[in-house]
Protein backbone atom coordinates (compact mmCIF):
# COMPACT_ATOMS: atom_id res chain seq x y z
CA UNK A 1 0.00 0.00 0.00
CA UNK A 2 1.67 3.14 -1.18
CA UNK A 3 1.09 6.38 1.28
CA UNK A 4 2.13 10.09 -0.23
CA UNK A 5 3.47 12.34 2.44
CA UNK A 6 2.70 15.91 2.03
CA UNK A 7 4.04 19.41 3.12
CA UNK A 8 1.74 20.06 6.29
CA UNK A 9 0.65 23.35 7.82
CA UNK A 10 4.30 24.42 9.55
CA UNK A 11 3.21 27.52 11.23
CA UNK A 12 0.71 30.54 10.94
CA UNK A 13 1.33 32.54 7.60
CA UNK A 14 3.93 30.16 6.05
CA UNK A 15 2.41 29.22 3.05
CA UNK A 16 5.50 27.41 1.62
CA UNK A 17 8.70 25.50 2.15
CA UNK A 18 12.05 24.81 0.53
CA UNK A 19 13.45 20.95 0.87
CA UNK A 20 16.59 21.52 2.36
CA UNK A 21 17.72 18.11 2.87
CA UNK A 22 16.62 14.64 2.20
CA UNK A 23 17.25 12.14 5.02
CA UNK A 24 16.20 8.92 3.95
CA UNK A 25 16.87 7.59 -0.10
CA UNK A 26 14.46 5.49 -2.25
CA UNK A 27 14.72 2.29 -1.24
CA UNK A 28 15.49 2.91 2.63
CA UNK A 29 13.16 1.54 5.54
CA UNK A 30 11.74 4.48 7.27
CA UNK A 31 10.17 3.80 10.52
CA UNK A 32 7.00 5.76 12.51
CA UNK A 33 7.91 8.74 13.32
CA UNK A 34 11.33 8.76 12.07
CA UNK A 35 12.38 11.93 10.50
CA UNK A 36 12.53 11.56 6.71
CA UNK A 37 13.33 15.51 5.31
CA UNK A 38 14.54 18.89 6.27
CA UNK A 39 12.13 22.07 5.61
CA UNK A 40 13.14 25.51 5.68
CA UNK A 41 10.32 27.67 6.06
CA UNK A 42 10.55 32.01 5.94
CA UNK A 43 10.15 30.97 10.23
CA UNK A 44 12.00 27.80 10.85
CA UNK A 45 13.72 24.39 9.78
CA UNK A 46 11.71 21.72 10.43
CA UNK A 47 11.88 18.17 10.26
CA UNK A 48 9.41 16.15 9.10
CA UNK A 49 8.61 12.56 10.61
CA UNK A 50 7.16 9.83 8.83
CA UNK A 51 3.69 9.09 9.56
CA UNK A 52 3.94 5.32 8.76
CA UNK A 53 6.58 2.68 8.46
CA UNK A 54 7.75 0.76 5.17
CA UNK A 55 10.07 1.51 2.55
CA UNK A 56 10.61 5.01 0.78
CA UNK A 57 9.80 4.28 -2.59
CA UNK A 58 9.92 7.51 -4.62
CA UNK A 59 11.11 11.28 -3.75
CA UNK A 60 8.69 13.89 -5.51
CA UNK A 61 10.52 16.90 -4.94
CA UNK A 62 14.03 17.51 -4.95
CA UNK A 63 16.83 19.31 -2.68
CA UNK A 64 16.61 23.22 -3.03
CA UNK A 65 13.21 23.29 -4.82
CA UNK A 66 10.60 24.88 -2.73
CA UNK A 67 6.67 23.93 -2.83
CA UNK A 68 3.59 24.67 -1.45
CA UNK A 69 1.91 23.84 1.53
CA UNK A 70 0.44 20.50 0.76
CA UNK A 71 2.41 19.42 -1.96
CA UNK A 72 3.58 15.77 -2.32
CA UNK A 73 6.95 15.38 -1.19
CA UNK A 74 7.42 11.39 -1.82
CA UNK A 75 5.46 8.11 -1.98
CA UNK A 76 6.17 5.34 1.03
CA UNK A 77 6.00 1.39 0.55
CA UNK A 78 3.17 1.32 3.94
CA UNK A 79 3.11 -1.40 6.37
CA UNK A 80 -0.20 -3.27 5.83
CA UNK A 81 -2.42 -2.22 8.42
CA UNK A 82 -1.04 0.46 9.75
CA UNK A 83 -3.00 3.33 10.91
CA UNK A 84 -1.34 6.79 9.68
CA UNK A 85 -0.11 9.05 12.74
CA UNK A 86 -0.69 12.69 12.65
CA UNK A 87 2.58 14.26 12.65
CA UNK A 88 3.92 17.95 13.59
CA UNK A 89 7.37 18.94 12.65
CA UNK A 90 10.25 18.88 15.02
CA UNK A 91 13.47 21.32 14.85
CA UNK A 92 16.02 19.73 13.29
CA UNK A 93 18.37 17.31 15.29
CA UNK A 94 21.98 18.73 16.23
CA UNK A 95 23.63 15.85 14.85
CA UNK A 96 24.52 16.45 11.24
CA UNK A 97 22.94 14.31 8.99
CA UNK A 98 24.85 12.48 6.07
CA UNK A 99 24.58 13.97 2.66
CA UNK A 100 22.73 11.89 0.30
CA UNK A 101 23.85 11.43 -3.44
CA UNK A 102 22.14 13.47 -6.00
CA UNK A 103 20.25 10.57 -7.23
CA UNK A 104 19.03 9.99 -4.60
CA UNK A 105 16.76 12.80 -4.20
CA UNK A 106 16.12 13.25 -8.19
CA UNK A 107 12.07 14.17 -8.79
CA UNK A 108 9.50 12.31 -10.91
CA UNK A 109 9.01 13.93 -13.92
CA UNK A 110 5.74 16.00 -13.88
CA UNK A 111 5.75 16.95 -17.58
CA UNK A 112 3.27 19.95 -19.17
CA UNK A 113 3.00 18.23 -22.40
CA UNK A 114 6.39 16.42 -22.76
CA UNK A 115 9.49 17.37 -24.14
CA UNK A 116 12.61 18.59 -23.24
CA UNK A 117 11.09 22.18 -21.94
CA UNK A 118 8.44 20.17 -18.96
CA UNK A 119 8.57 22.37 -15.86
CA UNK A 120 6.22 22.67 -12.88
CA UNK A 121 3.23 25.56 -12.82
CA UNK A 122 5.50 26.75 -10.15
CA UNK A 123 8.63 26.86 -12.28
CA UNK A 124 6.38 28.64 -14.89
CA UNK A 125 5.21 31.16 -12.49
CA UNK A 126 9.09 31.94 -11.42
CA UNK A 127 9.80 32.20 -15.24
CA UNK A 128 7.22 34.23 -15.65
CA UNK A 129 8.34 36.58 -12.68
CA UNK A 130 11.57 36.76 -13.99
CA UNK A 131 11.43 37.18 -17.63
CA UNK A 132 12.80 34.63 -18.46
CA UNK A 133 11.69 32.50 -21.49
CA UNK A 134 11.59 28.54 -20.84
CA UNK A 135 12.69 27.86 -24.70
CA UNK A 136 16.13 29.18 -23.89
CA UNK A 137 16.64 27.23 -20.52
CA UNK A 138 18.46 23.93 -20.48
CA UNK A 139 16.61 21.53 -17.89
CA UNK A 140 18.96 20.06 -15.49
CA UNK A 141 15.77 17.41 -14.39
CA UNK A 142 15.23 14.16 -15.22
CA UNK A 143 14.82 13.82 -18.82
CA UNK A 144 15.58 17.26 -19.08
CA UNK A 145 12.63 18.68 -16.80
CA UNK A 146 13.35 22.51 -15.72
CA UNK A 147 13.54 23.07 -12.04
CA UNK A 148 13.72 26.38 -10.01
CA UNK A 149 17.18 26.52 -9.88
CA UNK A 150 17.31 26.85 -13.78
CA UNK A 151 15.31 29.39 -13.75
CA UNK A 152 16.79 31.25 -11.65
CA UNK A 153 21.04 30.54 -12.62
CA UNK A 154 19.51 31.50 -16.14
CA UNK A 155 18.02 34.40 -14.90
CA UNK A 156 21.02 35.32 -13.07
CA UNK A 157 23.24 34.92 -15.98
CA UNK A 158 21.22 37.33 -18.08
CA UNK A 159 21.30 40.33 -15.31
CA UNK A 160 24.82 39.61 -14.96
CA UNK A 161 25.31 39.88 -19.39
CA UNK A 162 22.86 43.24 -18.95
CA UNK A 163 25.23 44.40 -15.68
CA UNK A 164 28.42 44.01 -16.93
CA UNK A 165 31.06 44.42 -14.06
CA UNK A 166 29.65 47.33 -12.50
CA UNK A 167 26.59 45.07 -10.73
CA UNK A 168 25.98 41.60 -8.78
CA UNK A 169 22.67 39.92 -8.91
CA UNK A 170 21.98 38.06 -6.04
CA UNK A 171 19.22 35.27 -5.85
CA UNK A 172 16.48 36.41 -3.72
CA UNK A 173 16.21 33.41 -1.02
CA UNK A 174 13.28 32.26 0.66
CA UNK A 175 13.12 33.78 3.84
CA UNK A 176 14.11 37.34 1.63
CA UNK A 177 11.32 36.92 -0.36
CA UNK A 178 8.86 36.01 2.29
CA UNK A 179 9.92 39.13 4.78
CA UNK A 180 9.41 40.77 1.31
CA UNK A 181 5.82 39.96 0.71
CA UNK A 182 4.44 40.21 4.31
CA UNK A 183 6.16 43.82 4.64
CA UNK A 184 4.64 44.46 1.74
CA UNK A 185 1.24 43.49 2.75
CA UNK A 186 1.70 44.81 6.11
CA UNK A 187 2.58 48.82 4.56
CA UNK A 188 -0.20 48.87 2.12
CA UNK A 189 -3.03 47.21 3.94
CA UNK A 190 -2.31 48.52 7.35
CA UNK A 191 -2.76 52.58 7.05
CA UNK A 192 0.42 53.22 9.98
CA UNK A 193 1.11 56.24 11.78
CA UNK A 194 4.15 56.73 14.06
CA UNK A 195 4.90 58.81 17.58
CA UNK A 196 8.68 58.99 19.12
CA UNK A 197 8.90 60.00 22.99
CA UNK A 198 11.91 60.77 24.82
CA UNK A 199 13.03 58.73 27.95
CA UNK A 200 15.69 59.63 30.33
CA UNK A 201 17.47 56.48 31.21
CA UNK A 202 20.56 58.04 33.44
CA UNK A 203 19.49 55.83 36.36
CA UNK A 204 19.08 52.34 34.17
CA UNK A 205 22.13 53.21 32.35
CA UNK A 206 23.99 53.06 36.61
CA UNK A 207 21.76 50.40 37.32
CA UNK A 208 22.69 48.43 34.54
CA UNK A 209 26.03 49.31 35.20
CA UNK A 210 25.95 48.00 38.76
CA UNK A 211 24.68 45.09 38.11
CA UNK A 212 25.91 43.74 34.88
CA UNK A 213 28.82 41.47 36.09
CA UNK A 214 27.21 39.98 38.79
CA UNK A 215 23.96 38.83 36.77
CA UNK A 216 26.45 37.59 34.44
CA UNK A 217 28.21 35.56 36.70
CA UNK A 218 24.87 34.27 38.27
CA UNK A 219 22.81 33.62 35.17
CA UNK A 220 25.40 33.46 32.47
CA UNK A 221 23.73 35.86 30.32
CA UNK A 222 24.68 39.78 29.21
CA UNK A 223 22.29 42.08 30.81
CA UNK A 224 21.64 44.26 28.12
CA UNK A 225 18.78 47.51 27.84
CA UNK A 226 16.59 44.74 25.55
CA UNK A 227 14.56 42.88 29.03
CA UNK A 228 14.45 46.46 30.47
CA UNK A 229 12.19 47.82 27.78
CA UNK A 230 10.71 44.37 27.04
CA UNK A 231 9.25 44.29 30.91
CA UNK A 232 7.97 47.65 30.44
CA UNK A 233 6.37 46.74 27.28
CA UNK A 234 4.53 43.81 28.37
CA UNK A 235 3.78 45.72 31.88
CA UNK A 236 1.99 48.38 29.99
CA UNK A 237 -0.12 46.53 27.36
CA UNK A 238 -2.60 45.14 29.87
CA UNK A 239 -3.54 48.85 30.79
CA UNK A 240 -3.70 49.77 27.05
CA UNK A 241 -5.81 46.69 25.48
CA UNK A 242 -6.19 48.31 22.00
CA UNK A 243 -2.11 48.03 21.42
CA UNK A 244 -2.54 44.44 22.39
CA UNK A 245 -4.70 44.12 19.66
CA UNK A 246 -5.51 42.65 15.74
CA UNK A 247 -7.83 44.04 13.05
CA UNK A 248 -10.62 41.44 11.77
CA UNK A 249 -12.69 44.16 9.53
CA UNK A 250 -15.39 43.77 11.17
CA UNK A 251 -14.24 43.69 14.65
CA UNK A 252 -11.01 44.29 16.87
CA UNK A 253 -9.48 41.21 18.29
CA UNK A 254 -8.05 42.39 22.20
CA UNK A 255 -5.68 39.27 22.97
CA UNK A 256 -5.77 38.36 26.81
CA UNK A 257 -2.04 37.02 26.57
CA UNK A 258 0.70 39.59 26.24
CA UNK A 259 3.22 37.25 23.77
CA UNK A 260 5.82 39.41 23.39
CA UNK A 261 7.97 39.32 19.67
CA UNK A 262 11.11 40.04 19.71
CA UNK A 263 13.08 40.79 16.62
CA UNK A 264 16.36 39.07 15.92
CA UNK A 265 18.70 40.02 13.10
CA UNK A 266 20.08 36.33 11.46
CA UNK A 267 22.69 35.90 8.68
CA UNK A 268 19.26 34.33 6.77
CA UNK A 269 16.82 37.78 7.61
CA UNK A 270 14.67 39.15 10.43
CA UNK A 271 12.96 36.66 12.54
CA UNK A 272 10.75 37.56 15.51
CA UNK A 273 10.52 34.65 18.41
CA UNK A 274 8.26 35.02 20.93
CA UNK A 275 8.08 35.28 24.11
CA UNK A 276 4.91 33.43 25.81
CA UNK A 277 3.17 35.27 28.90
CA UNK A 278 5.91 38.16 28.49
CA UNK A 279 4.25 39.83 31.55
CA UNK A 280 4.54 37.01 34.18
CA UNK A 281 8.40 37.19 33.96
CA UNK A 282 10.61 39.74 35.63
CA UNK A 283 13.84 41.23 33.69
CA UNK A 284 15.91 38.89 34.72
CA UNK A 285 13.41 36.48 33.27
CA UNK A 286 12.93 37.94 29.83
CA UNK A 287 17.12 38.67 29.88
CA UNK A 288 17.33 34.50 29.62
CA UNK A 289 14.71 34.31 27.17
CA UNK A 290 15.82 37.05 25.01
CA UNK A 291 19.09 35.23 25.34
CA UNK A 292 17.96 31.67 24.55
CA UNK A 293 15.29 32.84 21.47
CA UNK A 294 17.98 35.09 20.11
CA UNK A 295 21.06 32.29 19.81
CA UNK A 296 18.22 29.51 18.56
CA UNK A 297 17.37 31.90 15.77
CA UNK A 298 20.83 31.97 15.17
CA UNK A 299 21.70 28.93 14.81
CA UNK A 300 18.18 27.65 13.08
CA UNK A 301 16.91 25.95 15.85
CA UNK A 302 13.82 27.51 16.58
CA UNK A 303 10.85 25.04 16.59
CA UNK A 304 7.31 26.43 15.51
CA UNK A 305 6.09 27.34 19.12
CA UNK A 306 8.64 29.74 19.14
CA UNK A 307 7.68 32.05 16.14
CA UNK A 308 3.82 31.35 16.68
CA UNK A 309 0.90 33.67 18.87
CA UNK A 310 2.84 36.58 19.06
CA UNK A 311 0.88 39.74 20.09
CA UNK A 312 2.86 42.81 20.00
CA UNK A 313 6.65 43.13 18.79
CA UNK A 314 10.00 45.05 19.87
CA UNK A 315 12.81 46.13 17.94
CA UNK A 316 16.25 46.65 19.15
CA UNK A 317 17.22 49.02 16.26
CA UNK A 318 19.34 50.76 18.70
CA UNK A 319 22.23 47.59 18.94
CA UNK A 320 22.94 49.08 14.89
CA UNK A 321 23.51 52.69 16.25
CA UNK A 322 20.38 53.75 15.41
CA UNK A 323 18.53 56.93 17.26
CA UNK A 324 15.05 57.36 15.41
CA UNK A 325 13.58 54.41 12.94
CA UNK A 326 9.62 53.86 11.52
CA UNK A 327 9.36 49.83 11.75
CA UNK A 328 6.62 48.08 9.90
CA UNK A 329 3.95 46.53 12.04
CA UNK A 330 3.63 42.75 12.32
CA UNK A 331 0.93 41.62 9.81
CA UNK A 332 -2.12 40.48 12.47
CA UNK A 333 -0.77 43.03 15.20
CA UNK A 334 -1.40 46.65 15.79
CA UNK A 335 1.60 48.34 16.30
CA UNK A 336 5.23 47.41 16.59
CA UNK A 337 7.96 50.04 19.01
CA UNK A 338 11.87 49.86 18.55
CA UNK A 339 14.23 51.02 21.53
CA UNK A 340 16.68 53.26 19.89
CA UNK A 341 20.52 54.03 20.91
CA UNK A 342 20.96 55.28 24.06
CA UNK A 343 22.86 58.68 23.67
CA UNK A 344 24.33 60.85 26.36
CA UNK A 345 23.32 64.28 26.00
CA UNK A 346 23.05 68.31 27.67
CA UNK A 347 19.52 68.00 28.71
CA UNK A 348 17.60 70.96 30.66
CA UNK A 349 16.13 69.93 34.30
CA UNK A 350 13.16 70.87 35.58
CA UNK A 351 15.25 73.57 38.16
CA UNK A 352 16.29 75.05 34.72
CA UNK A 353 19.76 73.33 34.82
CA UNK A 354 21.65 71.83 32.67
CA UNK A 355 23.36 68.03 32.90
CA UNK A 356 24.45 65.54 31.25
CA UNK A 357 21.72 62.68 30.87
CA UNK A 358 21.42 59.31 28.91
CA UNK A 359 18.35 59.74 26.68
CA UNK A 360 16.54 57.24 24.25
CA UNK A 361 14.15 57.16 21.89
CA UNK A 362 11.42 54.99 22.09
CA UNK A 363 9.44 54.63 18.29
CA UNK A 364 5.76 53.24 18.12
CA UNK A 365 4.21 52.65 14.58
CA UNK A 366 0.66 51.14 15.09
CA UNK A 367 -2.05 50.47 13.14
CA UNK A 368 -4.59 53.45 12.16
CA UNK A 369 -7.18 51.26 12.16
CA UNK A 370 -7.24 50.16 14.98
CA UNK A 371 -6.09 53.03 17.46
CA UNK A 372 -5.52 56.93 16.98
CA UNK A 373 -2.95 58.64 18.46
CA UNK A 374 -4.14 59.64 22.04
CA UNK A 375 -4.21 55.18 22.57
CA UNK A 376 -0.65 55.21 21.35
CA UNK A 377 0.50 58.42 23.37
CA UNK A 378 -0.53 56.94 26.37
CA UNK A 379 1.08 53.84 25.58
CA UNK A 380 4.44 55.60 24.97
CA UNK A 381 4.00 57.57 28.06
CA UNK A 382 3.14 54.70 30.48
CA UNK A 383 6.21 52.85 28.85
CA UNK A 384 8.46 55.85 29.20
CA UNK A 385 7.72 56.13 32.54
CA UNK A 386 8.39 52.54 33.32
CA UNK A 387 11.67 52.59 31.68
CA UNK A 388 12.80 55.69 33.80
CA UNK A 389 11.82 53.97 37.05
CA UNK A 390 14.24 52.01 36.80
CA UNK A 391 17.56 52.93 38.81
CA UNK A 392 19.86 51.86 41.33
CA UNK A 393 18.10 49.17 43.59
CA UNK A 394 14.97 48.46 41.41
CA UNK A 395 14.40 44.49 42.20
CA UNK A 396 15.63 42.44 38.37
CA UNK A 397 13.33 39.57 39.28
Amino acid sequence: MSYTLTLPEVGETVTEGTIEKWLKAPGDKVAKYEPIVEVDTDKVNVELPSPVSGTLLEILVAEGETVPIGAELCTIDQVPGETPAEIAPAAPSEEPQPAKEPSAAAPRERGDGGGPRRATPRVRRIAEELGVDLASVEGTGPGGRIVEDDVRTFAKGARATVAGVDEEAIPVSSIRRTIARRMSESAFTAPHAWLVVEADVSELVQLRADEREAFRERTGVDLTYLPFAAHAVSQALPDHPYLNASWAEDEILLKKRVNLGVAVATERGLLVPVIKDAGRLGVAGLAQAISELGEKARDKKLQLDDVQGGTFTLDNTGAFGSIVSMPIVNLGQAAIISLELIKRRPAVMEDGAIAVRDIVNLCLSFDHRILDGHQAGAFLGDVKSRLEAFGPGSDLD
